[in-house]
């Protein structure tokens, strides 16, 4: 899972990304408002804050860094650009697919002993 987080005029914002599932979801001060499958380079989610204004998030992967990008814009107006690096990408894939591994090694230990 990938996550950006990013604060806005006292808002919190959370853009989280799954790099299995395609799974994205856009998160204003901890509460979920837009969700969606995604398995493209790109992808947007436009939401509404508190003031009542639109912001639009906007993921994509940049093929020549390969860098995530995620960029914020309140009222079409560019307030931040979060990246993350293929370093940690891989890093991410990693502790799921560890997670996944343990979960199944458990799985199996249990139908063992029982």
């Amino acid at each position: 899972m990938v996550c950006f987080k990013y604060d806005l005029n006292q808002e919190n914002i959370e853009l989280q990304a799954s790099n299995w599932c395609g799974l994205e979801q856009a998160y204003v001060d901890g509460k979920r408002v837009s969700r969606k499958l995604n398995f493209g380079h790109q992808s947007e989610h436009n939401v509404v804050l508190k003031d009542g204004k639109p912001a639009r998030l906007h993921l994509l992967l940049d093929p020549r860094t390969e860098q995530l990008i995620c960029l914020i814009y309140k009222q079409n107006n560019l307030v931040a650009s979060l990246k993350q690096g293929k370093k940690d990408l891989y890093r991410s894939r990693l502790i799921t697919q560890q997670s996944i591994l343990a979960i199944g090694l458990l799985i199996v230990l249990i139908l063992t002993i029982s």
